[in-house]
Order: structure tokens, then C-alpha cells, then sequence
């Protein structure tokens, strides 16, 4: 329907000027041929016969001839100032007139008008002062109105309006039948995904992508739809993997919990005491379990957090070899038999400083756990980018594009303690800073993993 109006309006437009234009032309024709018509010589004299009081009674008094010199394309019509009206010999059309035409008695040039005959045809009109030699009404001024018909103009601007109008029609119906065939044409992506969209909001099955031609408008809305499905489903795939993951990290130590639990109701209900020993081993079972979980827990509020960086979040200085100083104390807690190889430059970033110490430590715990009795761990921190090293067994090849997911645990290590959360906690905390980190063998081809973080700062403590 826009296409259609659209088209009406150009059409309307392009008609109207083409009308007036040819209008125009032929109505210049019409005064060209006047400007050719006869006029009386330099004083303007001419002598006319057939005068009466009115054009009825002045055109009555005309005889009929039938002389050629006499039936020119031309009539003319004189108006005299006393009132009277005179027609030349073979005259047989009255001229309707004005009363401006008596004014134009003064000027000495003609002027042209529109008007029309006694009958109403309509003509183009000259209008020429004059003077009037005659008997009856002596010698007098006058006008002389010279006029041609437009009844053939008039019936080619009547033909011609009418074919445009049809072609008009034409144009506007084609143009609303070819505009709603391109519409829909164009607009069946549109479709397609309304059909997927309602599809989505009536199974909820996320990751359904429709087909992308092309490079317009359109094509880029079905690639950005297809890119927020995948997105969604991919979101739901984590958000399910890490429902189940929770749950089996969780089930393990509530079932331990749950059993020494029940063996302890059971040996009271039943009056048979627990030799002191075994229930002393059982409740640090039980204290162990307890802290795992509520690691475990800390671990999961950790990640729930978004995984972009949360811009009214509290990001302050940080001065990571500080944190790093406070994360190596903790290390040799967790590692006495273990040996420490430090060098730490200040370095000074903005990040959230207990997150920040919590993925250095996790860095650490992992070294520590893998490290082999005796064992060394070099730590290095130098402009920004901080390495931490084992000599433990290292990591195979084929691992190492898991080693950031949520509760991912190498087969060779699911009989250590821990969560498989530590290294993602450690990655949405560099990501959140606008750092990168990264896990990858020795580089000098020993045993070991070295885990490097890279962090924008500078050396000197910022004012």
C-alpha cells in the first residue's frame, strides 16, 4: 500500500506537469496564431458595416456569404466607446465581453485574455484599441476583439487528462501488485524467523537457527537472531552442565556426611558406644567434609557472578606483588616440605584485591598439589606478568583446552582433593581485571605446568 501511494503521488505529480505543460503549449499556439491575424494599418481605421446596439442585433443584420476571402479562422467583434457593437462581413460568432476589454480604449498595444463565445465555446481572445470610421456611429474609438476557438485544445486537454488518469490507474495498481509481490519476497526471512521466534517462545528449544542469503538488512538480522540462539543455547548448556556438575560434587560429601551420621544415631539409639577413637576419626570425617562443602560452596557463589565484568563493581589499586607476597605465605603453609623460588617486582593494577589473592592462591594450591615431595615452585612476577611453575607431572596435550571449565578435573587427578573450580575462578577474575591467563607446559621442555596471568598496570603506585 506505501508502494501504491508512493507511485500514485509520482504519477499525480509527473501527470499535472506534463497537463499543464502541454496546456501551456497549445494556449501559446492559440495567441501565436492570434499575433498573425489581420490588424488595421498605422491610424487604426477601419470601416465597419453591420453595428446595432447588441451583438444579437449587430450580427442579425450580417448578410450570410459564401466568399472564402470572407471565412477566415479568425472573428472578430469591435466594441465602440458609445456602446454599439460592429461585425465585419462574413462574421457569424458573437464574442462574450468584459468589462475591462472598454478599458484597454487608452493602450497602445493588444492584450490577450481567455474567454469563450455567445454560446459558451471557449477562445483565445485578442484585445486591439482602434478607431471606428462609419456613418452610423462616426468616427470613434474603439476595441477590436479578435478571437480563435480552443474547442479543439479543450478536447485534446480532455483526451489527454483521461489517458493519464487511465495510465495513472494502471501504473498504481501494477505498482501495488509488483510492490506487495517484492514485499513478500523480501520480507520471507521475516517470516522465517517470526516462525522460529514463536517456535522458541512456544517449546522453549533454544540454538534453532534459520538459513542467511545475502548481505542486506535483512540477512544481518537473521545472522544476529541465529548468533542470540546459539548464545542462548550454549548459556543453557553451561547452566545445565553446571547444575549436574554441582550436584555430583555435592552428592559426594553429603553422602559421607549422611553415613557417619547415621552410624553415629545408631550407636547411641542402640547403646553401643563407639570406641573413642573411631569416633574422634569420624568427627574430623566429618569437619573435613564440612569444610569442603562450604569451599565448595564459596567456589559456586564465586562463578555465579556474571561472566562479563561488572562495571559498578569496587575496582581499586592494587598492589599485586603485595598479593602475591600474601598468596606465597599461604603456599608455604600448605607446602612445608616444599621449596619456594620467589621474585617478585612491584607492579601495581586495578582489579577487586580479595578476588585477585583468591586466584593466586588457587594458582599456588594446584602447584602445590602436583608438585613432587621436595619439590620446587618458581614464582615470577616482572612488568605485569606473573608465572607460576611446577616440577610436578604436567599436563597432556589433549587436556589442556579444558582446564578453565567449571568442575573439568584430569582423569589422573579426580582421586585429589578439590572442586575442579579453582582455575575458573582464576580466569573470571584475570577476565574481570582485563588481563589474560593462561596454562601450558614448562618452557624449557621439563617436567611441570607453568600458569602465566597477565595484568595491565604499571611499576610505580599511582597518585
Amino acid at each position: 500500500m506505501l508502494t501504491a501511494a508512493a507511485v500514485a503521488v509520482a504519477i499525480a505529480v509527473a501527470a499535472a506537469a506534463c497537463w499543464f505543460l502541454v496546456r501551456d503549449t497549445l494556449y501559446q499556439q492559440a495567441r501565436t496564431k492570434l499575433e498573425d491575424a489581420p490588424r488595421p494599418g498605422p491610424g487604426r481605421d477601419i470601416g465597419l458595416p453591420f453595428c446595432g446596439d447588441s451583438a444579437e442585433e449587430a450580427l442579425a443584420g450580417v448578410p450570410p456569404t459564401n466568399d472564402k476571402f470572407h471565412q477566415n479562422e479568425w472573428d472578430i467583434q469591435v466594441l465602440v466607446a458609445n456602446g454599439k457593437v460592429c461585425f465585419p462581413l462574413g462574421s457569424t460568432k458573437a464574442i462574450d465581453t468584459v468589462a475591462s476589454d472598454l478599458a484597454h480604449g487608452d493602450s497602445s498595444r493588444p492584450t490577450y485574455r481567455e474567454g469563450q463565445y455567445a454560446d459558451g465555446e471557449p477562445a483565445m481572445i485578442r484585445v486591439l484599441p482602434v478607431s471606428v470610421a462609419n456613418t452610423s456611429v462616426g468616427n470613434t474609438k474603439a476595441v477590436m476583439l479578435t478571437a480563435t476557438s480552443l474547442k479543439n485544445v479543450q478536447d485534446s486537454l480532455n483526451s489527454l487528462a483521461l489517458l493519464m488518469v487511465g495510465v495513472a490507474g494502471l501504473g498504481v495498481i501494477g505498482a501495488g501488485v509488483t510492490g506487495r509481490l517484492i514485499a513478500r519476497s523480501a520480507l520471507k526471512p521475516v517470516d522465517r524467523l517470526t516462525d522460529v521466534v514463536e517456535h522458541i517462545a512456544r517449546t522453549e528449544e533454544v540454538g534453532t537457527t534459520i538459513p542467511v542469503n545475502g548481505q542486506d538488512e535483512i540477512a544481518r538480522l537473521s545472522t544476529s537472531f541465529n548468533s542470540m540462539s546459539t548464545a542462548l543455547a550454549n548459556s543453557r548448556e553451561r547452566q545445565t552442565r553446571l547444575i549436574a556438575d554441582a550436584g555430583h560434587e555435592l552428592r559426594t560429601p553429603l553422602t559421607s556426611l549422611r553415613t557417619n551420621v547415621d552410624l553415629l544415631i545408631r550407636s547411641d539409639a542402640q547403646g553401643r558406644a563407639l570406641p573413642p577413637e573411631t569416633r574422634a576419626r569420624m568427627l574430623g570425617n566429618m569437619k573435613a567434609q564440612m569444610q569442603e562443602l562450604t569451599l565448595l560452596i564459596g567456589d559456586l557463589l564465586q562463578l555465579s557472578r556474571p561472566d562479563t565484568p561488572n562495571p559498578e563493581a569496587v575496582r581499586t589499586v592494587v598492589p599485586f606483588h603485595e598479593t602475591v607476597g600474601r598468596a606465597l605465605e599461604r603456599g608455604r603453609l600448605r607446602g612445608p616440605s616444599l621449596v619456594f623460588d620467589a621474585d617478585v617486582r612491584p607492579w601495581y593494577v586495578h582489579g577487586d584485591p580479595a578476588a585477585l589473592e583468591r586466584a593466586v592462591i588457587n594458582l599456588l594450591d594446584n602447584a602445590v598439589k602436583y608438585s613432587p615431595p621436595a619439590g620446587t615452585i618458581e614464582v615470577r612476577l616482572q612488568g605485569g606478568r606473573l608465572t607460576v611453575r611446577d616440577h610436578g607431572p604436567g599436563i597432556p596435550a589433549d587436556e589442556l583446552p579444558y582446564v578453565f571449565d567449571r568442575f573439568w578435573r584430569s582423569p589422573s587427578s579426580r582421586q585429589l582433593p578439590g572442586s575442579g573450580l579453582g582455575l575458573s575462578i582464576v580466569a573470571q577474575t584475570v577476565q574481570d581485571a582485563g588481563g589474560q591467563v593462561s596454562l601450558g607446559p614448562a618452557p624449557d621442555g621439563g617436567p611441570g605446568t607453568q600458569a602465566v596471568i597477565v595484568l595491565p598496570g604499571q611499576p610505580d603506585e599511582p597518585r
